[in-house]
């Protein structure tokens, strides 16, 4: 029997197909990435359970993949299922997909809604070529220097991010991509409370700073434009400076990051800052 990659509401439980409805209540086993969200979705679909369920998280994913093998390998249904979008894109699932093909299982999906193209299709940003880059480093020195090899993509950036971190992300990509580059912040998706902030970078990050974004979001950032500079005089390296202190960063950091981020001396840097004054 086939292992089923499952594609759950962002939030809404009216976005959930036919199909949603029928693989859950015909599969032998449910992982789930949380249980409790699981029951919540069949109560709002209306529908019973009867799979045996069991949860499938990044903590437990390396011990039970080979006991969800194990279902397959008996002839059983398997159906992955995450707390939103699509398994294995930035949730769990994919070491179990590898697990499955290796063992020769039949792999099937039902298709569902999506943080990264929803967000996109709101962005008003282009949508013809775009890259996913799931969630970006959590620590600061790396994640710069992810920023800064992303620096000239020419294709729209998606990301995902945590409301506790959003604030240093950005100020990381003012640091690399310049405070101008267009972007939307969209959060909450399909909820109650959706919202999609559609500004420049330096806006953004003045916008965290004043209000906080709470829940789930996902950041769309404008490709780079052919032949543009970033950062060209000192005004300009003040003003980079001056977004990042507007997220919180101390203005040492900031001036450090905008002269790292952009090949220039701390020194010019900090004099462009004190000219502007």
């Amino acid at each position: 029997m086939p292992l089923i990659m499952l594609g759950a509401p962002l939030g809404n439980p009216g976005d959930a197909s036919t199909r949603l409805r029928a693989a859950l209540q015909e599969a032998d086993v449910i992982a789930a990435e949380d249980t409790r969200r699981l029951a919540r979705l069949a109560a709002d679909l209306g529908i019973s359970i009867t799979a045996k369920t069991v949860s499938y998280f990044e903590g437990n994913e390396e011990r039970r993949t080979p006991e969800l093998v194990a279902a397959l390998r008996r002839g059983e249904t398997v159906a992955v299922i995450t707390d939103g979008g699509m398994p294995s894109v930035s949730d769990p699932g994919f070491r179990l997909v590898r697990a499955a093909l290796a063992e020769g299982v039949a792999l099937t999906s039902v298709p569902g809604p999506s943080a990264v193209t929803t967000a996109l299709a709101l962005s008003g940003l282009p949508c013809d070529r775009f890259c996913f880059e799931g969630f970006p480093p959590r620590k600061s020195g790396e994640r710069r220097a992810y920023l800064d090899d992303l620096a000239d993509e020419r294709r729209t950036l998606v990301f995902f991010e945590s409301p506790h971190r959003i604030a240093d992300t950005l100020a990381d990509l003012i640091a690399a991509f310049g405070d101008d580059r267009p972007a939307a912040l969209a959060r909450e998706l399909t909820k109650t409370h959706e919202e999609v902030r559609r500004a420049p970078l330096g806006d953004l990050a003045a916008s965290v700073a004043t209000d906080p974004p709470r829940g789930e979001i996902t950041l769309v950032v404008g490709g780079a434009v052919p032949g543009a500079v970033v950062v060209q005089g000192a005004g300009d390296l003040a003003a980079a400076v001056a977004a990042l202190e507007a997220t919180g960063t101390p203005r040492k950091a900031a001036i450090s990051a905008v002269a790292k981020a952009h090949g220039r001396p701390k020194r010019d840097v900090y004099a462009a800052v004190v000219a502007s004054r």
